[in-house]
């Protein structure tokens, strides 16, 4: 009676249990996105709170450096978080409540710019229906409207959910701080848990890599965009529309979502040149000077100042600002391409899935990505 082989016993005990691991891998990761989902209200501001307690540890430690204790240099990073927030808010929100007040008066204003265009459709419109009408065998049936209940009043929603909000900001604003305040001993203790020099190391350098690539990338779009606003506000400013900081805060923070913010933002910009202006043609301008802007930051600038170090595939930013808006919607957009930072960041230092090696080669899970590190390590040190 022949015996199996002790080696292939344990590479089918190895491909059991990769086998296991990925069945349960899948399952984690379909059921994972419900349960953010459904968790919303724990997990978006905690996540939110990590993501911009991360981005702030280059501040921290650099007041620990010149001697600050770690609680008050934690409080120090998140009086001066809460005030520019603050500052953000009451530039954009006072300003565009006054817009939203002003909408129901100046929709003659805009009707009035807009009716060239809604002729020309009226016209197309018409046409399209005739032509049908000689290919179709009976009327078109026109679209039903759908009627609802009024919406309720902002007094009444702001004093609703005002609560829940303030919980959350509260929540968050903790979060950053005990975390802020913890994350020397934290880091050292991640680090000296490690029972080999080679674990320790690579954490530490994970660590590292996931604030220096998130602080880098939020400092440098923070600036860009900031620098983009204040463009804008100036052109309107020549063109003289109202409160021009409101509108280069608003195109500020929607530049931060990928694709789509910068869009619609130029939407909200059109929007509000129809409600200023009496000429459509300047009534449009407000919407090609964010789109020409972003056209420029998008394609020269940030490529230039970002470089190759934080460049990411186009097509995972898509996906990664589809899963996050489905998830926790615009939050989860603007949150998006930063966890997408740290995601990637500890994927390349642990190893990225190797579905394809698992199924049709070596029964294996993960690539093997030291060569990729120790590559990175040499340009790094070859820059240097």
């Amino acid at each position: 009676m022949q015996y199996p082989d002790e080696s292939a016993i344990e590479l089918r005990r190895d491909r059991l249990l990769a086998g296991l691991t990925l069945m349960g891998g899948v399952a984690l990761v379909l059921a994972l996105p419900f349960a953010l989902q459904a968790g919303s209200e724990f997990f978006l501001p905690l996540t939110a709170a990590l993501v911009i307690a991360v981005a702030l540890v280059p501040l921290l430690e650099w007041l620990e450096r010149h001697r600050v204790p770690a609680p008050l240099a934690s409080l120090i990073c998140v009086l001066l978080f809460i005030v520019a927030v603050n500052a953000a808010l009451a530039l954009i929100v006072v300003p565009a409540w006054q817009w939203l007040r002003m909408l129901p008066d100046r929709v003659d204003l805009i009707q009035s710019n807009l009716r060239p265009l809604i002729d020309f459709y009226s016209s197309l419109q018409q046409f399209i229906d005739d032509t049908l009408r000689n290919f179709v065998s009976g009327p078109i049936q026109e679209p039903v409207a759908v009627s609802g209940p009024p919406p309720q009043s902002l007094v009444d929603l702001v004093t609703s959910s005002a609560p829940n909000v303030l919980i959350q900001l509260f929540f968050a604003v903790l979060v950053i701080y005990f975390f802020l305040s913890g994350w020397t001993r934290l880091r050292k203790k991640a680090i000296t848990s490690r029972s080999s020099f080679g674990g320790a190391m690579a954490t530490a350098r994970v660590i590292q890599d996931v604030v220096d690539d998130t602080s880098a990338y939020l400092g440098t779009i923070t600036l860009i965009n900031l620098l983009l606003g204040m463009f804008v506000a100036g052109c309107l400013w020549l063109l003289g529309m109202p409160t021009p900081l409101m509108w280069g805060g608003i195109a500020t923070l929607l530049n931060y979502i990928p694709y789509f913010g910068p869009v619609l933002a130029a939407i909200l910009l059109g929007l509000g040149g129809l409600m200023t202006f009496p000429d459509l043609w300047l009534a449009m301008l407000p919407g090609l000077i964010m789109i020409g802007a972003h056209l420029v930051e998008a394609n020269l600038i940030t490529p230039l100042v970002v470089g190759h170090r934080l460049t990411i595939s186009p097509l995972m930013i898509l996906v990664s600002l589809s899963f996050w808006s489905w998830v926790w919607g615009t939050p989860g957009a603007l949150l998006a391409v930063p966890l997408l930072i740290i995601i990637q960041t500890v994927m390349e230092a642990a190893g990225t899935p190797d579905i394809a090696g698992f199924l049709f080669e070596h029964g294996t899970l993960v690539h093997d990505n030291s060569g990729r590190r120790k590559q990175r390590g040499a340009g790094d040190e070859h820059s240097g």
